[in-house]
């Protein structure tokens, strides 16, 4: 069994900046790419960033694209989710997820197997 422990939300300004981690528990980790997807309040889950299991080349959403950046550190099986000029509209719980699927695509969440249960992250003045 897989498990996935987010960390590093919490209440900041428009403009700041945080750190997202998740750490993940088996040795599943460095073989599959990983995700981050983010649900805001009173909406549908939407995807954020994924990384391959190599690290190599890196997906966003259109409305983090330039703002946010994923990476991973297989040796501590962490992956990071880099999150600058935070926008009240980035307001949501992130979760990180294991892609052992890949019937889709990157962007699409029914290609994730494992979820953690999620960081709060609030943008507000």
């Amino acid at each position: 069994q897989v498990q996935l422990v987010e960390s590093g939300g919490g209440l900041v300004q428009p403009g700041d900046s945080l750190r997202l981690s998740c750490v993940a528990s088996g040795r599943i980790f460095s073989s599959y790419s990983m995700g981050w997807f983010r649900q805001p309040p009173g909406k549908e889950r939407e995807f954020v960033a994924a990384i391959p299991w190599s690290g190599g080349s890196t997906y966003y959403a259109d409305s983090v694209k330039g703002r946010f950046t994923i990476s991973r550190d297989n040796a501590k099986n962490t992956v990071y989710l880099q999150m600058n000029s935070l926008k009240p509209e980035d307001t949501a719980i992130y979760h990180c997820a294991v892609r052992r699927d890949i019937t889709h695509s990157y962007y699409d969440a029914r290609d994730y197997t494992y979820w953690g249960q999620g960081t709060q992250v609030t943008v507000s003045s």
